[in-house]
C-alpha cells in the first residue's frame, strides 16, 4: 500500500466512489424518466469501474509481478467501457432523436 500517497489514494478512492454514484443517479433519471436509454448508460459504465477497481487493487498491493494480469486486465476494461460508453451515448442520441420526430 505504499505505492501511493495518501493524496492519491484519496484521489483514486474517491473517484471510485464518485463512478459508482454517478451510476446510480444515471439509473434513477432513466427510471424517472421511463427512458431505458439512460439505463444502458449506467450499465455501460461498469466496465470503467471495473477497470478502476483493478487499478486500486494493484496499487493496493503494492504493484507485486504476481498480480500483473491486474494491468492486462485494467487497460482491457479501460477499452471495452470506451466502447460501450460510446455505444450508449449514440443510443441515448438516437433514442432522443427519434422521439423529436
Amino acid at each position: 500500500m505504499h505505492a501511493l500517497s495518501i493524496p492519491t489514494w484519496v484521489i483514486h478512492i474517491s473517484s471510485v466512489i464518485e463512478w459508482i454514484v454517478a451510476i446510480w443517479f444515471i439509473w434513477i433519471y432513466g427510471e424517472v424518466t421511463q427512458n431505458r436509454a439512460w439505463w444502458g448508460l449506467s450499465f455501460a459504465m461498469l466496465p470503467a469501474l471495473v477497470s478502476a477497481m483493478c487499478a486500486c487493487t494493484w496499487h493496493y498491493f503494492d504493484n507485486p509481478a504476481s498480480l500483473e494480469w491486474l494491468v492486462t486486465l485494467q487497460a482491457t476494461m479501460t477499452v471495452v467501457g470506451n466502447t460501450t460508453l460510446c455505444i450508449a451515448a449514440w443510443w441515448i442520441w438516437h433514442h432522443a432523436n427519434s422521439v423529436k420526430s
